[in-house]
């Protein structure tokens, strides 16, 4: 083994309470493809939070919390008042000016809108269909600065899949977290509707996103051209929705390159901070 290389650890909060997802796949190919990428002597553990009521300690490095099926309000399980002491953790060891080394979080759809809950940023209410399939958002001025999405086009496209959304952004508390709106859902001229937000930056170390930036192109393809799936699909969101899915996952500069720079560029940022005064591999 190279002894040069860095120890990179990396906690998974499970939040999909046992249900079928692609989205775990997805997370660990890109974690897998990221430690290869750097060089690094990888490790990632996954925590069960609904199932097992597991929550990870503060020795990772960078965590990543998952999507999930359900109503993200709280309904006062065990569970949920574990997870909402995790984040408070995470927020609180970050704020500790004696802690120099920060703790890096990403949450994903339900566990993005579960945190705008708890930190009181925006509301979360039921949609009144389910937003499923690609589409484009938009970013805003920080979100055109965030070295996070820089990579990507404005709109970059992306791929949705919840029941609930994030609206109404309580302005004060964002501003007293000095958390910030970085992207928003598709502009539709002829809803008159309010456009959901789809990414906050609630720190520097704290991110996450209202849709599934792991969504593996390739993958999500293989699934969706299976025939219980077509079928499926098409008789809940029509042919049209279906038709315009597979051409966005074959397109190189759409879905594919979402799921190739938004969690790449947090882990990089994450490691680079992580054993900053240190050589880091490029």
């Amino acid at each position: 083994m190279n002894d040069t290389k860095k120890h990179f650890r990396i906690a998974i909060l499970d939040m999909y309470n046992g249900f079928e997802n692609e989205g775990m796949r997805c997370i660990k190919k890109i974690i897998t493809a990221f430690g290869e990428t750097e060089g690094l002597e990888l490790e990632y553990q996954v925590f069960d939070v609904r199932q097992k009521l597991e929550i990870p300690s503060l020795d990772f490095h960078a965590y990543i919390s998952t999507g999930g099926p359900g109503n993200p309000s709280p309904a006062g399980e065990a569970w949920e008042r574990k997870y909402f002491y995790f984040l408070d953790g995470i927020l609180n060891y970050n704020a500790n000016r004696h802690n120099r080394t920060k703790k890096h979080l990403f949450l994903i759809c339900h566990s993005f809108q579960m945190a705008c809950i708890h930190w009181q940023l925006a509301g979360v209410s039921k949609r009144r269909k389910t937003s499923f399939g690609t589409f484009p958002v938009h970013k805003t001025s920080f979100g055109r600065k965030d070295s996070m999405l820089s990579k990507l086009e404005d709109p970059f496209w992306i791929v949705d899949s919840r029941d609930f959304q994030v609206t109404q952004p309580n302005n004060l508390a964002m501003e007293h977290m000095k958390a910030k709106i970085l992207c928003l859902e598709k502009i539709r001229p002829h809803v008159q509707l309010e456009r959901a937000v789809m990414a906050i930056r609630f720190s520097n170390e704290i991110v996450g996103t209202q849709f599934h930036p792991e969504a593996d192109a390739e993958g999500m393809l293989r699934y969706f051209l299976r025939d219980d799936k077509k079928v499926s699909i098409i008789a809940n969101h029509g042919e049209q929705k279906y038709n315009d899915m597979i051409e966005h996952l074959n397109d190189p500069d759409k879905i594919l390159m979402t799921e190739s720079v938004i969690i790449p560029a947090f882990l990089k940022n994450a490691l680079t901070k992580s054993f900053s005064g240190d050589s880091v591999t490029a």
